[in-house]
């Protein structure tokens, strides 16, 4: 990364020496004759470095100083001040005014060369950690629309099918809830909270004909219905931001006796999310008003919870459901 370094000096040949000593030394280097050109180059270059000199006509460097330092967006560019000024109070204003460092002429050429690179590294250091920042943020925010849109979805699949909506926004609340006192941390459910927002997705892949009927599935539906996990990994395996959130779109409806689908895995085979999210599922689709059937009372919803304990549902998770519900 080649550093600017804006060169300001209203004397020729004090601008041709700063050249001859820079030369070679692998920097941009940039010309301003007065303060005046020193701004407008600053605003337009956004230079690594000021070199500035002080005694110039019109403004003079400790003004130019004050000035960039007024404007946000040249505040923070490192200044070194050279000048034939070598009393105390010079020294002063000119830190006063905003001078990162200050330079008396005649001076060595080494010594510029050295402070020059500390200051140029220290000033690469810095951008470097606002780019990162900057990196960071706009990460940030492209999670935080991935989410937008996620939530999108599943608020689509809820309007989908009139009798559940609000289905997903209510277990994935819950199921937050119950991972936590199941062990899950804070970073995993970030991820699996995707995944239970999008659980129902692989119902898009399922006519209207059976998703949305009042009567009861036939075998021949139903066998389609069951589908939908699979249709759930086909659509977001694809997308690599969403693979760690597949467990529950893909397992939650497997049973801890190995009679679910779509895999028939038994017991901790079935991934702990889904384990968890299993319980909620069936929990908030007995105690919600289907076309079929109303609604069950709290105390029959919970006493079937419990009975399919190590049958439907896995029995830790069942006292942790117990808890929380309790």
């Amino acid at each position: 990364m080649t550093s600017t370094i804006l060169i300001v000096d209203d004397d020729l040949a004090g601008r041709q020496t700063l050249e001859a000593v820079l030369d070679g030394q692998g920097y941009r280097l940039e010309l301003a004759e007065n303060g005046f050109q020193a701004i407008e180059m600053a605003r337009k270059l956004l230079p690594d470095v000021i070199l500035l000199d002080v005694m110039m006509p019109g403004m003079d460097g400790f003004e130019v100083c004050q000035r960039i330092r007024s404007e946000p967006i040249l505040a923070e560019i490192p200044i070194i001040m050279l000048t034939a000024l070598d009393d105390r109070k010079s020294l002063l204003d000119g830190l006063e005014s905003g001078a990162d460092d200050y330079i008396t002429k005649p001076y060595d050429r080494h010594e510029l060369r050295a402070r020059l690179t500390g200051i140029t590294r220290l000033n690469r250091y810095r951008k470097l950690l606002d780019e990162r920042i900057d990196l960071e943020q706009a990460h940030l925010q492209l999670l935080a629309a991935y989410d937008a849109t996620i939530e999108g979805w599943s608020r689509a699949m809820d309007l989908r099918d009139k009798e559940t909506e609000g289905h997903t926004r209510r277990v994935t609340a819950l199921f937050e809830k119950l991972a936590r006192m199941a062990g899950i941390s804070d970073e995993e459910i970030i991820h699996v909270r995707r995944g239970a927002l999008l659980h129902d997705i692989g119902k898009l892949g399922i006519p209207d004909s059976i998703l949305l009927k009042s009567d009861k599935l036939t075998e021949e539906e139903w066998t389609i219905m069951r589908q939908h996990p699979q249709f759930a990994y086909d659509m977001i395996f694809p997308i690599e931001y969403l693979r760690s959130s597949l467990d529950i779109p893909y397992c939650h409806h497997e049973k801890w006796d190995g009679t679910g689908y779509p895999r028939g895995l038994k017991g901790k085979e079935i991934p702990l999310a889904a384990r968890v999210f299993a319980i909620i599922d069936v929990w908030d689709a007995i105690t919600s008003d289907r076309p079929y059937r109303p609604a069950w009372d709290k105390e029959k919803a919970f006493k079937y919870i419990n009975e399919e304990s190590g049958k439907h549902f896995d029995p830790n998770i069942v006292e942790f459901f117990n808890k929380l519900i309790h």
